[in-house]
């Protein structure tokens, strides 16, 4: 895991733990947004603990939301199986949002059909440069499920590549004019200008009527890595499950707050914080 990268604790000093969240603050709470990988779950598995929590937390009339770099084809499950009110997938490629009375799955794109199709082109030649130049670094196994990024491996089904070498993945993206964000696992890249938040606003905005750049403190952000900080930036309850310190010096900006617990723990101890005052 990037824990194995360490930490200076500089930015570490900042984080303040989030059993000092105000009661005001946690009462004030009607959306909670999740980061999966390492948010979620814990060691790779989802325990039974986070699952739970995200169910507590919408039988108590908060609207959940995953916000993941994870594909398409998992985001259709997710919003169909999980106890959630959408997803947000792919680094802000899309929502999905499934009607459980009317049977449909309503699925928005930021871009449209034929840009994606010229972008997978293009993300093919960055997937065949990577894997010819960075020795380690594999297409991640979740590929076949994408329809708008690239996801590198660097952790998760591969040896835990070293933090320069993940720096060295993110050049090649960039040098080919494609944005990359590096995650608790994948160096996930793209062209066009979404990214998590301006996906979630898109999301709020339409389906749920509130504007999140005028009302920031109603919404939770919880994630663990720097793919997380445009949900980090400008929200006053952003949280940092704890196993967001071993990226601690990476994040720009870092959370408000941070659980004790790592993963999925963090998640449930969370939740626990969220719905004692209610």
């Amino acid at each position: 895991m990037p824990a194995a990268w360490g930490k200076s604790g500089v930015a570490e000093r900042y984080l303040r733990p989030i059993a000092e969240m105000p009661i005001a603050d946690r009462r004030q709470v009607r959306f909670v947004l999740c980061d999966i990988d390492d948010t979620l779950t814990f060691e790779g598995r989802l325990p039974a603990c986070a699952y739970a929590a995200l169910e507590r937390l919408r039988r108590a009339g908060l609207i959940v939301v995953p916000v993941t770099g994870r594909p398409a084809g998992w985001c259709d499950h997710i919003a169909r199986m999980w106890p959630v009110d959408a997803v947000v997938g792919e680094n802000g490629a899309f929502y999905f949002r499934y009607d459980g009375a009317r049977r449909q799955m309503n699925r928005q794109y930021w871009n449209d059909d034929a840009q994606r199709g010229e972008e997978r082109r293009r993300l093919e030649a960055i997937a065949q440069q990577v894997c010819r130049e960075i020795p380690g670094a594999a297409v991640a196994a979740d590929q076949g499920f994408r329809h708008t990024d690239l996801a590198i491996d660097y952790a998760e089904d591969v040896e835990l590549l070293p933090r320069a070498v993940v720096a060295r993945i993110v050049a090649i993206f960039e040098a080919a004019g494609a944005t990359a964000k590096v995650s608790s696992i994948h160096v996930n890249g793209w062209f066009g200008d979404h990214d998590k938040r301006k996906m979630v606003e898109r999301l709020l905005a339409t389906v749920f009527a509130h504007d999140l750049g005028a009302e920031p403190a109603p919404v939770v952000f919880v994630g663990d890595s720097p793919n997380d900080a445009p949900l980090f930036a400008g929200l006053p309850n952003s949280v940092g499950v704890a196993n967001v310190l071993a990226f601690a010096d990476d994040l720009d900006p870092p959370p408000a707050w941070v659980t004790s617990r790592p993963g999925g723990y963090g998640f449930a101890e969370l939740a626990d914080r969220l719905l004692s005052p209610r």
